[in-house]
């Protein structure tokens, strides 16, 4: 019997962030009943705040890493979007413990509470990151590398385990192997920001954003409304093939850092002019990055239908507005 989208329930990991905000917002949009477990670490409740109320929608504060709390959020739901994450390579080098309590203990115990529940299908936020020290381009999800940082490894031990699960408990799992993912709502602030927007409130603020290294490095800049399509794919898939597999979760193109900077200067010169004259800054390159990173995704297109449809320009533009929006009040 084919269920209609207000009888499913999906649950959403780590929904008050800035890709899983972006979830639940399309979700609920489609008629679906979302749960969101969040503990509030990285993600925000503003993010959220105007779902709150809806009949629909359904906010759990708790923490992946308290087996409880992922064994309560799962009764009844028939997918989990499992974004839950301690994101950031630098992150994961200054602390590695954590990194790793929160990606491998937190991930095992929310696919073992899905798993118990009877969760139709575990789909989980994999990483780029996976493919290492491997030189290959562009990047095949057969062919991987050694990892770079712990931030890596952890990536790497969820597909691990996912794959053990389909096999031993027969949970249909999917993971998509996010590529840069940048848009609405990703966080401009901390020790651990995003380039791009980071990099987009210091031109607003006409400060020298920094990058790392002489600005050659390329890599997947791949927009959120990508991801939120490549998720939707992964939920409707049907075939077998399609299934307890891993795949690219990009738009198939790579641009250096100083094209990306170059992007953003000229975006945000048609709201701010003085942007045009901020110089930009080089230092020295960073720990567990990898120097160039390009998808091949051929196969989320053909077992999942994927059709990404923002480039990194594209998004860019929708991007810089809605920081502009957001960001304006506070800078100016």
């Amino acid at each position: 019997m084919h269920l209609l989208n207000s009888e499913i329930k999906i649950l959403i990991t780590g929904g008050a962030g800035f890709i899983g905000s972006n979830l639940c917002d399309h979700f609920i949009s489609r008629g679906y009943k979302v749960t969101c477990l969040d503990n509030f670490s990285t993600g925000h409740k503003h993010n959220i705040q105007h779902l709150i109320g809806h009949p629909s929608f359904t906010l759990f504060e708790g923490d992946i890493r308290n087996i409880e709390h992922c064994k309560n959020v799962a009764k009844g739901a028939s997918y989990v979007l499992h974004q839950a994450a301690l994101g950031s390579v630098p992150r994961s080098v200054n602390d590695p413990i954590t990194s790793n309590d929160v990606n491998v203990n937190g991930f095992l115990n929310m696919l073992t509470a899905a798993r118990d529940a009877g969760i139709k299908r575990f789909i989980y936020a994999a990483s780029s990151s996976t493919y290492g020290d491997s030189e290959n381009l562009p990047k095949v999800e057969n062919i991987i590398g050694k990892p770079l940082s712990p931030y890596a490894v952890t990536k790497y031990v969820n597909e691990l385990y996912a794959d053990v699960f389909s096999k031993t408990y027969g949970i249909e799992t999917i993971g998509l192997r996010y590529f840069n993912v940048f848009g609405r709502r990703q966080d401009p602030d901390g020790a651990y920001a995003a380039v791009i927007p980071k990099f987009v409130s210091q031109l607003l603020r006409h400060e020298s954003p920094v990058i790392n290294g002489d600005g050659n490095y390329s890599r997947d800049f791949t927009y959120i409304d990508n991801i939120i399509h490549i998720n939707e794919c992964a939920v409707k898939a049907e075939s077998k093939e399609a299934l307890n597999t891993v795949y690219n979760a990009a738009f198939g193109d790579r641009t250096t850092l100083n094209e990306m900077v170059g992007c953003l200067k000229e975006y945000l010169s048609a709201y701010d002019p003085a942007v045009a004259d901020v110089e930009i800054m080089y230092g020295p390159g960073r720990t567990g990055d990898i120097p160039h990173s390009l998808a091949n995704i051929d196969k989320a297109k053909k077992l999942l239908g994927y059709k990404p449809a923002y480039s990194l320009q594209q998004g860019l533009k929708e991007a810089v507005a809605w920081y502009y929006k957001t960001l304006k009040s506070a800078i100016m």
